[in-house]
């Protein structure tokens, strides 16, 4: 396995939406904001890509505030989806083939269908997927527990957001380091 490079690789924040999110575990979601935030900050730092869906967002409401407000900052593309795997999503496809990342690293909700069939999708398509466990969430754990072990199955790497970050970074010191892992502890 090659250490990630993030000029190569895409955050995909699958669904990540406000009636979603009111029905998710409140530690998951916990984690899960946290785990975005990091990310897209990271992302932002170290030029990583980053592209979010929306499931039906008239009926399910739209991408909660605190992780909104990083895609508004760093302009990345919020696709709208009616297709439970992001890759089908005409709209996705065509910002993807612009991003034209070696690495996907996955997080969202719920994980054991829509971030499931995107993962699918992508490994199926060549790309180095990695999900993100502290970053996913399902109503209930055992279904969250079933769509990481189908992840996995698909060929994705299981990860942390701590793992990517500091794989992204590679080395500690400077003021990247400084300020992602201030926002890690």
């Amino acid at each position: 396995m090659k250490r990630l490079d993030p000029k190569r690789s895409a955050i995909v924040v699958i669904d990540v939406q406000e009636k979603l999110a009111a029905a998710m575990p409140e530690e998951r979601m916990k984690d899960l904001t946290r785990a975005a935030t990091v990310l897209i900050e990271a992302a932002d730092a170290l030029g990583a890509r980053v592209i979010a869906t929306e499931q039906y967002p008239a009926g399910l409401g739209r991408t909660i505030a605190p992780i909104a407000s990083g895609l508004a900052k760093l302009g990345a593309p919020v696709i709208e989806k009616i297709d439970f795997s992001a890759p089908d999503e005409v709209a996705f496809e065509r910002a993807w083939a612009g991003l034209a990342p070696h690495a996907a690293i996955v997080l969202g909700m719920e994980t054991h269908v829509c971030v499931w069939q995107t993962v699918r999708e992508l490994c199926a398509r060549g790309t180095n997927v990695h999900v993100v466990v502290d970053g996913v969430a399902s109503r209930r754990d055992d279904h969250r527990a079933v769509g990481l072990e189908l992840c996995r199955s698909a060929g994705a790497t299981l990860t942390t957001m701590e793992t990517v970050v500091f794989d992204w970074l590679g080395r500690a010191g400077g003021d990247v380091f400084k300020r992602l892992s201030k926002l890690i502890r």
